[in-house]
């Protein structure tokens, strides 16, 4: 959660420390002092750690912003507790930056204990979300961020309209219709508000009623929504582009009335993913990385850090001084160093985000400039790589190719941030087809973390593809995929050749069931049996899930590279 609030700094610090210290305290825990009668932690700069009960941990810390003297500064709060199978970890950052504005970031997590069960990816909104938006007078550029849906009339359609087109809006914007005949405060009892359950924070949630809904598609022509739908509207809301209305996502009456929980957790999935995405604002960019205590400098109970290390030192000013002195002066070394590294760690991901933000700004905008061509040429949706494909299935048919086999990527909108999107876009490779089940490659959006990049690796993975296919169709390829790999050409994507894999083991070809398990679908023309074995397959995720992307090479017969299987790693010798 990121939004904004008009309340001096000293004061959010104080509701946010209030807001905390209640829940801590219904939670059963000790009630951490205030900060201001805290003890200043030893050494200075670390943040001061508070042990309040049985794995309940509160790390606290201020100070000045990146940037130098007047850059404005922050307050942090970093609780840990006890969670099923791990640590649920909450972060609350106060930031003001020199302007005068005052940012506040809620960020919860879970971290499992590696104990071989599986974490649920999706963590719930925080209490102290639903508790602090209200206090703050929270907003998100000219609109109040509220912990409920609201109802909006005739005459708020206007200032609604402005709220989605306003450039500073950061939130998605959640509009819900209602369905004709029906009461309205029944359908946001009864639906709208279970439905809106895990946006507070993340988004701002509206309901248009009959006399609003009709101003509104109106005026809204390619952005509609209605019929019991309900529609997310993301930043930067072009009115006048009907292409940009297939940015924003409708999710259908039909598909919440048949599970309400199931639906409540697709409404959530793109704002929580552009929570994450979104560059953060510079005041809270600028807020260094948390600096706990070393382990032998924390406390093992009580309200303040331990210090009893830190005086031995007077206490035996002897040899054994100078040893505990080395210790220390090792100690501050590696965690300077470790807090170097972890800074540059942050620097990177913010650096990731803007540049995902160029990345999606220059896919809309050329996406809108392509769909505004004449029909002929939108039929065309690969452009230079369908035309490339065409001239290449009959060798000689085209002009030779040159060094560059694909200098175009299979699509300019850049890649996919989602499994959904992957396969939605699959069509986009015209030398490749799917033959499989989609469902197993997008149970995969549930697994992946914020950031792991298993879709945009095996689209990288696709587009390699797509150009050996169109080469090797042509008998340029100059052996296999995995030879591409090795020696790809000039101004062709690059594949990690370790990463593609020519084939499975003896022992898998050779048993039974797992042999059975990459017998993947074909066409008929390829295989009678309309099954084939893929072994081929690129790894495009690590870990224990291990996500592989299985193929066909038939290049040399159909002209095609068929793809059976997205998904977690089938079964060998080294899974369960």
């Amino acid at each position: 959660m990121t939004v904004t609030t008009a309340l001096p700094h000293a004061e959010a610090v104080s509701l946010a420390d209030q807001q905390l210290a209640s829940w801590l305290k219904q939670e059963g825990c000790d009630e951490p002092p205030p900060a201001s009668d805290a003890p200043p932690p030893e050494p200075p700069g670390l943040a001061e750690r508070l042990r309040l009960g049985e794995r309940v941990l509160l790390d606290r810390d201020h100070g000045p912003l990146r940037g130098g003297p007047g850059a404005g500064r922050y307050d942090r709060r970093r609780l840990r507790t006890p969670a099923a199978h791990g640590t649920q970890q909450l972060t609350l950052t106060v930031a003001t930056g020199a302007d005068g504005s005052t940012w506040v970031r809620l960020e919860a997590e879970t971290h499992s204990t590696g104990s071989g069960v599986r974490t649920p990816c999706r963590v719930p909104v925080p209490e102290l979300a639903r508790s602090l938006l209200p206090l703050l007078d929270a907003a998100d550029g000219p609109a109040a961020v509220h912990t409920a849906p609201r109802v909006i009339t005739a005459a708020e359609v206007d200032a609604l309209i402005d709220e989605l087109c306003d450039p500073e809006r950061r939130l998605p914007t959640v509009v819900a219709s209602v369905p004709v005949n029906l009461p309205v405060d029944h359908w946001v009892a009864d639906v709208v508000g279970p439905l809106c359950h895990q946006l507070p924070g993340l988004a701002t949630a509206y309901v248009l009623d009959p006399g609003a809904r009709t101003g509104f598609n109106v005026a809204l022509e390619y952005h509609s929504v209605y019929g019991g739908a309900v529609r997310t509207y993301l930043p930067e809301v072009d009115p006048a582009s009907r292409q940009d209305g297939a940015r924003h996502p409708v999710l259908a009456r039909g598909r919440i009335e048949q599970d309400l929980r199931r639906a409540a957790g697709l409404l959530a999935r793109e704002p929580r993913r552009l929570a994450a995405d979104q560059p953060l604002p510079v005041p809270l960019a600028a807020v260094p990385v948390l600096r706990v205590p070393p382990p032998q400098l924390r406390p093992a109970s009580g309200r303040a850090a331990d210090s009893t290390v830190v005086h031995r030192s007077a206490a035996h000013p002897g040899a054994d001084g100078a040893v505990v002195r080395a210790e220390l002066a090792a100690l501050a070394h590696e965690e300077q160093q470790d807090r170097a590294e972890q800074q540059a760690r942050a620097d990177e991901l913010e650096r990731v985000r803007h540049s995902l933000r160029l990345e999606r700004r220059d896919c809309h905008d050329t996406r809108d400039a392509r769909d505004g061509r004449d029909a002929h040429e939108g039929r065309l949706r690969s452009g230079p790589r369908a035309l490339t494909g065409r001239h290449c299935t009959t060798p000689g048919a085209g002009p030779a190719l040159g060094p560059r086999f694909a200098a175009q990527p299979a699509d300019p909108c850049g890649k996919p941030e989602s499994f959904t999107e992957l396969m939605s876009r699959m069509g986009e490779f015209t030398l490749l087809t799917f033959t499989g089940d989609q469902k197993s490659a997008l149970a995969l959006d549930e697994l992946q973390r914020v950031g792991a990049g298993w879709a945009r690796l095996a689209w990288d993975g696709l587009t390699a593809l797509q150009e050996y296919a169109e080469a090797a169709v042509c008998g340029r390829a100059g052996g296999d995929f995995k030879q591409w790999c090795e020696h790809t050409p000039e101004g062709c994507h690059r594949f990690p050749p370790r990463k593609a894999v020519r084939g499975e083991s003896r022992t898998v070809f050779s048993h039974t069931k797992w042999k059975r398990e990459r017998m993947l679908p074909v066409p008929e023309c390829v295989d009678a049996s309309r099954r084939a074995f893929m072994g081929a397959h690129l790894r495009i995720g690590g870990g224990r899930t291990a996500p592989r992307l299985h193929y066909l090479d038939d290049c040399s017969g159909s002209g095609r590279i068929y793809v059976g299987y997205i998904g977690l790693h089938l079964t060998n010798t080294r899974t369960n």
